[in-house]
């Protein structure tokens, strides 16, 4: 796809081949991102990543397919070992409330593998923080759920279905602005989502009754597939949606602050991501994760 903005990085793929995704790049100043420099990190990435492509395009082709695809992180393995530490910690984004007072936190972590496919980093680290856990292998690495929105891939092969986003209200209100747009209908690729609202932020101290706010709006929606950004809350909560919309939930974590323009983009995969902003929008009730003003289009 041929780019009319300028990028802050606009340059070539900055990592080994092996790893490229069409569309993207990755901020080469990160230490962390070094596993992109090693062949033996995934040596199959680009087999797997065909074959992750044919997965997304089968739920395209049956709409009676409903599958779960869940992405495991850092944040997600603090908050199912009760450690508070970063977004796991009570008081900031998963909890407002002290773990002793969870009474089914084991519904997270028996929630975790109800779903069809789970993605984790390529990452060493994250791998092993998995397997500290679970028995179960990984499917793909989470890079590939990234690389498809931020190359828009995902949304040029879904352009004859409708999408649903399940994000943070204070950020879908983002989304619905933006799409007032022109230029960045143009961008994404998109006319229109159908959006369902999630609390932005201590969705995981009554988990049942979350549920039931979500399951109420899905079972009055029509998206043909939808994609998913809800912390730490999709452990328990992903696999569960299935129950009232019969269709596929992807969980894409940070895409939803891609597509809402809060996007630090530093992040593996991101960094030509642009970050449509709105002029005369007051933006201090978004809950931003390090949110740093890079690739910015101010929209007036």
């Amino acid at each position: 796809m041929e780019e009319k903005y300028e990028l802050i990085s606009n340059r070539p793929w900055s990592h080994l081949k092996q790893y490229e995704i069409p569309g993207t790049n990755t901020y080469p100043g990160e230490p962390i991102f070094e596993y992109l420099n090693n062949p033996n990190t995934y040596p199959n990435f680009q087999k797997e990543w065909e074959d992750f492509k044919k997965i997304v395009l089968d739920l395209k082709k049956d709409n009676s397919k409903s599958i779960s695809m869940l992405r495991y992180g850092d944040g997600d393995h603090f908050f199912l070992t009760k450690q508070g530490i970063g977004s796991a910690s009570p008081g900031v984004r998963a909890l407002g409330k002290p773990y002793s007072q969870i009474h089914n936190h084991h519904e997270f972590i028996e929630g975790t593998m109800k779903n069809d496919y789970i993605f984790t980093s390529l990452w060493n680290r994250d791998r092993k923080l998995w397997y500290t856990l679970f028995d179960r292998k990984v499917d793909f690495p989470l890079e590939y759920v990234y690389g498809m929105i931020a190359n828009r891939w995902f949304f040029n092969n879904f352009k004859d279905k409708k999408i649903g986003l399940i994000g943070a209200s204070e950020k879908l209100n983002v989304i619905e602005k933006l799409l007032k747009y022109n230029e960045y209908r143009e961008y994404i690729g998109v006319e229109d989502f159908e959006l369902i609202h999630f609390p932005q932020k201590f969705a995981c101290d009554d988990i049942d009754l979350v549920e039931k706010f979500i399951g109420n709006q899905l079972i009055n929606s029509s998206a043909d597939i939808y994609l998913v950004g809800i912390g730490s809350a999709k452990l328990a909560l992903l696999h569960r949606f299935k129950k009232y919309r019969n269709v596929s939930y992807v969980d894409v974590g940070c895409g939803i602050d891609a597509l809402a323009g809060c996007l630090k983009v530093t992040r593996s995969y991101w960094y030509n991501w642009i970050n449509f902003r709105l002029a005369d929008y007051n933006y201090s009730n978004i809950d931003y994760m390090n949110y740093k003003h890079q690739n910015e289009i101010i929209l007036k």
